[in-house]
């Protein structure tokens, strides 16, 4: 199984290389009246490394969702770029694997869309389309959070592998 989780590996990096920076995917995304993120399609560079590493739509797993404030009660995130930490497997990505996205605090609730998987066992960044949920309303930010930034109760939240950002 290891061998074959290596080989896996090994194709998606192949993937990454030939298909240009997976960081691109957060480029030029509309934003709705509200100040959330409007639809975004998932590069296909992302789809086929995801499926090569499992990672189906649906498949989800427990993030921290600020690698700097981990385990914090709230926590206070910021609009733009983020680094969670994967706290359980998700397909073949390996906890605590660093998630890569961005946070948009406009809305009434926070945003968060992750393009970059880095496998702390080594390896190049892995090119994905996830998001950051919690039920019901929890990443709904205070409202005492000033423009730019949304806290939130949870420093946790789940991840979930999507096609497509709607």
């Amino acid at each position: 199984m290891g061998s074959n989780k290596f080989a896996l590996l090994g194709y998606v990096v192949l993937l990454v290389v030939s298909s240009g920076c997976p960081g691109s995917a957060t480029s030029g995304v509309a934003v709705r009246p509200d100040g959330s993120p409007g639809p975004q399609e998932c590069p296909e560079d992302a789809r086929k490394a995801m499926n090569y590493l499992r990672l189906f739509v649906g498949e989800s797993a427990w993030v921290q969702l600020d690698a700097n404030q981990s385990r914090a009660r709230p926590i206070t995130l910021y609009e733009g770029n983020i680094e969670s930490v994967l706290e359980e497997d998700v397909g073949l990505l390996e906890a605590p694997a660093r998630l890569y996205g961005r946070v948009w605090t406009g809305g009434p609730q926070v945003v968060i869309r992750y393009h970059t998987a880095q496998p702390l066992r080594g390896g190049d960044p892995v090119p994905l389309c996830a998001v950051a949920r919690l039920g019901f309303g929890q990443l709904r930010k205070h409202p005492d959070s000033k423009p730019g930034t949304a806290i939130l109760d949870s420093p946790r939240a789940g991840v979930y592998i999507v096609d497509e950002f709607r």
